[in-house]
């Protein structure tokens, strides 16, 4: 079996007193976009910045490309981590305003002593094939357009030569329209250089369009995973069952009956003992809340942590997977 692009394995991030991940595994396959979902404060960034490395883990380990990265070490120039590049929430934020976009183009090659006339050619030249002109090179950050901003930020990406982009709300904050040009421009440079997506997304509507399998995630653990298709047709978790019916469609015919969860997102400086769904949880009984489900293999490649799922094939009691 072809070894995977991305293993995180009982990933453990904090701050402080904080756990804001507890125990997350993953496997990004080559080639394949993983989606990540979940409320707002579950976790989500925290697991994109330990696999970039802007925040150590506190426990667990990272491998990229069969290559392990340390618990608790920091990103350094060449390392497994270096062939991942991160996309921001807000594009505009993460360029620099007093820099052109000229500059800022060559900047990822300079910091990496990569930097020549004939490589940076090569960059505007990619640029321009994604829509940004030569007009805009001598333009500052704020003076983008939303969309023009991601596509600033995706080249200088992509100038780091990574396998592995880690999209956290690629399309937030954009029209409609924009947000179909992105994700077709993101699987067609998937397709083209090979690239590996983790996707992060609020925007179920544009996981379920653009992802192979996703990973779903409730106060900073993963309570779901699967192949996308199978996993929105007949989610096995409650949560996931209720996150999938809170999502808006203008196709009748996946339109759900609205589940709305009773109860407030538990303080994560506190979690609940047992199943941490289990106070908001309808289906919820006392084995509930004193034994945590571990996440359990199941068949169709799915994946689920509940005592009493919805699809009652999922779990098959053996070896804890992720991914």
């Amino acid at each position: 079996m072809e070894e995977p692009a991305l293993v995180l394995k009982d990933a453990v991030v904090r701050y402080h007193r904080l756990t804001a991940v507890d125990g997350v595994s993953l496997e990004l396959r080559r080639g394949e976009t993983l989606g990540l979902v979940g409320e707002s404060g579950c976790g989500k960034s925290s697991v994109a910045r330990s696999i970039v490395g802007l925040q150590p883990l506190a426990s667990g380990t990272l491998s990229v490309d069969g290559e392990t990265v340390r618990a608790g070490t920091r990103r350094k120039a060449g390392d497994a981590q270096s062939r991942i590049q991160l996309l921001f929430q807000d594009p505009a934020a993460s360029l620099s305003p007093r820099l052109t976009v000229k500059t800022l183009l060559a900047e990822p090659l300079k910091i990496r002593n990569v930097y020549t006339a004939e490589r940076f050619a090569e960059i505007v030249a990619l640029a321009e094939s994604l829509g940004l002109g030569q007009q805009l090179l001598t333009r500052y950050p704020h003076q983008l357009s939303g969309g023009q901003a991601r596509r600033v930020a995706l080249v200088r990406a992509l100038a780091a030569n990574p396998s592995i982009i880690v999209a956290d709300e690629p399309t937030a904050g954009l029209d409609i329209s924009v947000q179909g040009e992105l994700l077709n421009l993101l699987r067609s440079l998937r397709d083209r250089l090979g690239l590996s997506y983790l996707l992060i997304s609020h925007n179920l509507n544009v996981v379920g369009r653009v992802t192979d399998r996703v990973a779903v995630m409730y106060l900073g653990q993963i309570v779901e995973s699967g192949p996308t298709a199978s996993l929105f047709r007949e989610p096995a978790h409650p949560y996931t069952q209720a996150l999938l019916s809170a999502n808006l469609t203008l196709d009748p015919s996946r339109q759900r009956e609205r589940i709305v969860l009773t109860g407030e997102l538990p303080n994560p400086s506190n979690p609940p003992s047992g199943c941490r769904f289990h106070k908001r949880c309808p289906l919820a009984q006392p084995k509930c809340a004193a034994d945590a489900p571990p996440l359990l293999a199941g068949t169709g490649a799915r994946s689920v942590a509940c005592h009493f799922p919805l699809v009652s094939a999922a779990p098959i009691p053996r070896q804890a997977i992720a991914g």
